[in-house]
């Protein structure tokens, strides 16, 4: 994946012609198809751009259009050939992170071709407009969250635990240590809730009662769970409404319980440098990604 200007204008074009112009046929016709190297290399130089490649080759592209606190997604277009490749989630991932410092990501989409407005639903996008033949979507950009030690961890836990009501799910994701319960042990502070917080590794799930009026935590670890069956023979939908639902190692897993969900993605960079004066630090970056309705309201 790389970011292009206004150089890369007849590439983005060439992708755009192809991938839009193997959609079936649109009344009006998509405006995508009246582009040209001129109108292409205008927007690429406004906002620029991204091309996906496989094998070297040129596969994918789109351009980037600020607009206030949004970046919408304009001219998305992957090749047939390349198509299935996991191409077009791949720069929805770029464009993600080039939209840090942004509040929205922003797609508008033709409600004749659901199958596209089913694309971007499935990467946490959600209808907040409605224009026939023209449908917006919007999904939150994450933020991220640079956190140097545990007790930062559970800190920023807590704070997160703020923003959260009755049937929130949270999905945690990370390697073996990388601070997905110590993240837990801060929402349990933050929620007010009754007993330690420890991993429920062999028992499954626990559930956290809260001291006062706020929703109960309900902690799941997902880690020897088979899939997401497994995880339905937890009737973990009794509780849903009326707690917090964390869900350890839950991505892929844990996504159909709600409609809307709070993706937490814990990653220590292995080119941070371990203080030898303090143990304790060992950095970490937590991505929250706000997707579903329950999140997307602008």
């Amino acid at each position: 994946m790389r970011r292009v200007g206004p150089e890369s204008a007849a590439v983005v074009l060439e992708i755009v012609r192809e991938a839009f112009g193997s959609r079936p046929p649109l009344d009006p016709p998509a405006d995508a198809l009246s582009e040209t190297v001129s109108s292409i290399a205008t927007r690429l130089a406004l906002g620029g751009g991204l091309v996906a490649r496989l094998d070297g080759e040129p596969v994918g592209a789109l351009l980037l259009d600020a607009v206030g606190d949004s970046v919408y997604l304009r001219r998305f277009g992957v090749l047939t050939a390349a198509r299935g490749h996991g191409v077009a989630g791949a720069m929805v991932q770029a464009a993600t992170e080039a939209a840090v410092g942004r509040s929205w990501l922003r797609v508008v989409a033709r409600e004749e071709l659901p199958r596209t407005v089913g694309f971007w639903v499935s990467r946490g996008f959600w209808q907040t407009d409605r224009r026939s033949p023209y449908v917006e979507l919007v999904r939150p950009v994450p933020t991220f969250h640079q956190v140097p030690t545990p007790d930062d961890m559970r800190a920023l836990g807590a704070r997160v635990a703020q923003e959260l009501r009755p049937g929130d799910l949270v999905v945690l994701t990370g390697d073996l240590g990388a601070g997905k319960t110590t993240f837990t042990q801060g929402l349990g502070l933050g929620l007010g809730v009754e007993g330690a917080v420890t991993s429920p590794t062999f028992v499954i799930a626990r559930e956290h009662r809260s001291r006062g009026d706020g929703p109960e935590l309900v902690h799941v670890d997902a880690y020897r769970l088979g899939g997401a069956a497994e995880l339905d023979d937890l009737d973990l939908d009794t509780t849903l409404d009326a707690a917090v639902t964390v869900v350890e190692w839950g991505e892929g897993v844990a996504e159909d319980l709600a409609d809307s969900r709070l993706q937490v993605r814990i990653t220590r960079d292995p080119s941070a440098p371990v203080s030898s004066d303090d143990p304790e630090v060992d950095p970490r970056t937590v991505e929250i990604l706000r997707l579903g309705p329950r999140w997307a309201q602008t």
